[in-house]
């Protein structure tokens, strides 16, 4: 609390010492970004061409360039490689553009819709599903190869079942499960066996009778997809399985293939998620041989990238693991043995971003100096001569050179706008690149934001807190506050970086919010990720409890504020926010007025298999559990103003979770809003996002500002 009055005195004084320069406002349009006042836009850095190259996005032509490090001679780039070739589905057919051709079609099966066309590393193949098997075609000669042939509306071969889909493999892939080798020789894939998975429906409205969308979506405690991991030479139909029994009741992770491709890395977990082990695996046999083992009282993650990192050396990967309570990077030998670990102590590692085999270095991202930043590191293998290559109280975006002589980062905090630097290994800034600080950012007048933490209520954790003041502010009058959560287990949303004038989570324009005399504020509980595994080991079999604790401490922190409008709280988060907004207007009513809740889990027995029991084991092994993290538990705490929006077509957070709120809502005869909006998934279709915004902002200026909504936004 000391601290944090210390640095307010300090912004002050800043506001003060401005004054006789910022005198301006942001008017209506300037808030809302329709021009550039405060900030600028500025070029994109974020990959490298070559060592000495950095690639450069323009953004006045649209056009990438390549520029010299030492030199800073500029030139459009053209890229020659594989990675430039496009393969793309146009008219349910593969076509495929070679750099410098014309693009040609290479499949011809109109009536049968390829999906994830992928082009081998040596460019001369392409692989993809089609009717739920997979196939590869020949970039020669089109001649098509099919590996599968048992493909149904339950058995899927490198499609992935939609839990896989969505928590293993994640959404980026598209439903892809199946991968190259290195060498090109061969295709590894997931098949699976959907039979067993219940089914739901999603009904859609359109038309005279409407029409059933059907998924096969396992809740908590129903039965997952059988799977099986296969392997095919490329020009070979014999399919080759991994000796796994499909019918345990397990998991698989994303497999890796070895530098060489003579083996393969499966990632194989048990149903209750607490046992993950690797296994090496030969494609042309099938046999397998463990070499990790790792056993956690809670939880473990079954990471869909950088898990293991195969090195060049074919002798040893870099693993990484939370097994001591933070994310860390340990090596080891191909056969499983520790050597050492090369990360340690209470902070975590987030990304790796090169291995330098030459010099024995790693560099890798984390957040060590600040749970809310994140800096750029190098380390020796050993796990010596640690050195952070970053540099301030920024959070730092980097792309690091292939040889790691060099990186760019792009940083920034709550009150400096975004930088771009080129440094080396060392540290040594060679030169700035780009600033988004606008050349009149002092004439006008902005909400500033300041980040902080108070204390937990039992003293064990800082909890970090993002807060935007109104313009102008004065401790003597009284404001309303938007509060933007998220509050997932491992899903922090408060960072340490710059928040673009023109937008806030959930809220968006948050300069107009600011301009309008509301208070905003983004908070973070003990368990999203600050304080590493473990801090969100706090929420196993437990969901809903410690992170509504800790919002009712940051919701009584501002109410004990002479400067907070007492009854003019409101609560905002979609998806795993939603549930917390719900939970927060009837669990925690005595601490929260409004809440506008998008796509919210009303149940945990309603969402799926694997993220739920992550958490919370099954509902046969937890009863007490689902029932006190359930919305519906506390219905009859309802009070104040809740707004609940949900799209009719949501196949990850089906809308009858909303429906089960709403029915136990209109029970009880209070009053609430609820939106549906017809088409949309977990997000809303474009064609009802301006209609969601202007509802938001009439439910701000109706509930928090009392007064009609200004014609600007008519």
């Amino acid at each position: 609390m000391i601290k944090y009055w210390t640095n307010f005195a300090i912004v002050g004084l800043l506001f003060v010492g401005s004054e006789s320069i910022a005198q301006k406002r942001l008017t209506f349009d300037e808030a809302w970004g329709r021009s550039n006042t405060v900030t600028k836009p500025i070029n994109g850095y974020n990959s490298w061409a070559d060592n000495e190259h950095y690639l450069e996005l323009s953004r006045e032509d649209n056009r990438t360039y390549k520029v010299n490090v030492l030199t800073g001679q500029r030139e459009v780039y053209t890229p020659t490689d594989n990675k430039s070739t496009r393969v793309v589905v146009k008219n349910n057919d593969v076509y495929i553009q070679l750099p410098n051709s014309q693009e040609r079609r290479l499949t011809n099966s109109p009536d049968l819709a390829e999906q994830n066309p992928t082009l081998s590393p040596d460019g001369r193949y392409v692989a993809f599903t089609r009717a739920s098997n997979l196939y590869s075609i020949s970039v020669d000669n089109g001649l098509e190869t099919q590996y599968t042939v048992d493909g149904t509306d339950v058995i899927y071969n490198g499609w992935s079942s939609w839990v896989y889909y969505e928590e293993i493999l994640g959404r980026a892939t598209n439903y892809k499960a199946f991968w190259w080798s290195p060498d090109s020789k061969q295709i590894a894939f997931m098949r699976f066996d959907d039979t067993k998975v219940p089914m739901f429906p999603i009904y859609s409205s359109k038309g005279q009778n409407g029409y059933l969308e059907q998924t096969r979506y396992p809740k908590a405690g129903q039965s997952n997809p059988e799977v099986k991991v296969g392997f095919v030479k490329v020009e070979d139909k014999n399919v080759v399985w991994a000796d796994f029994n499909q019918k345990d009741d397990q998991y698989f992770g994303e497999p890796y293939w070895s530098y060489n491709s003579q083996s393969i890395m499966v990632q194989w977990m048990n149903r209750d998620q607490t046992n993950l082990k690797f296994y090496s695996v030969n494609p042309l046999s099938g046999s397998k041989k463990e070499i990790y083992n790792e056993e956690q009282p809670t939880w473990i993650n079954l990471d869909h990238d950088e898990r293991i990192t195969y090195l060049a050396d074919n002798k040893h990967y870099v693993l990484k693991s939370d097994k001591t309570g933070w994310a860390h990077y340990y090596l080891y030998t191909l056969d499983g043995k520790l050597l050492n670990s090369i990360t340690s102590g209470e902070w975590q590692v987030s990304n790796l971003q090169l291995i330098d085999e030459k010099s024995k270095v790693i560099y890798f991202t984390a957040r060590k100096e600040n749970s809310a930043t994140s800096d750029l590191y190098r380390v020796d293998y050993s796990g010596k001569n640690l050195k952070r290559l970053t540099f301030g109280n920024y959070t730092h975006q980097v792309a690091v050179s292939p040889n790691g002589k060099y990186f760019i980062t792009t940083y920034s905090n709550v009150n400096t706008p975004p930088q771009v630097a080129l440094v080396d290994n060392k540290g040594k800034v060679i030169k700035e690149l780009a600033n988004a600080k606008s050349a009149d950012f002092d004439a006008y007048k902005i909400g500033k934001t300041e980040y902080f933490t108070i204390k937990s209520d039992d003293g064990k954790f800082d909890l970090p807190i993002n807060i935007t003041y109104p313009v102008d502010f004065d401790e003597s009058k009284e404001y309303p506050v938007i509060m933007s959560i998220y509050g997932g287990p491992d899903a922090g949303s408060v960072k340490n970086s710059w928040k673009n004038t023109t937008s806030s989570p959930y809220g968006g324009m948050s300069q107009h919010w600011a301009n309008e005399g509301i208070i905003q504020i983004e908070c973070d509980h003990r368990a999203s990720g600050h304080y590493g595994k473990q801090g969100v080991a706090w929420m196993h079999r437990d969901l809903g409890n410690w992170e509504l604790v800790d919002y009712i401490t940051v919701a009584k922190w501002l109410k004990a504020k002479a400067w907070v409008k007492k009854n003019k709280l409101l609560i905002t988060g979609h998806s795993y926010g939603g549930y917390m907004t719900c939970l927060a207007l009837t669990k925690g009513s005595d601490y929260f007025d409004y809440g506008i809740a998008g796509a919210p889990v009303t149940s945990w027995d309603l969402y799926d298999t694997h993220y739920t029991e992550r958490w919370m084991d099954t509902p046969q092994d937890n009863p007490e559990g689902y029932k006190n993290g359930s919305i519906l538990t506390y219905v009859d705490k309802y009070k104040g103003g809740l707004r609940i929006l949900h799209g009719d077509m949501d196949d990850n957070v089906h809308m009858q979770n909303a429906i089960q709120l709403v029915d136990a809502l209109t029970d009880r005869d209070v009053p609430f809003e609820f939106m549906i909006y017809p088409g949309s998934r977990h997000g809303w279709n474009r064609s009802k996002l301006k209609y969601d915004f202007k509802e938001r902002v009439r439910f701000y200026y109706e509930n928090l500002l009392e007064k009609s909504v200004p014609k600007e936004f008519n």
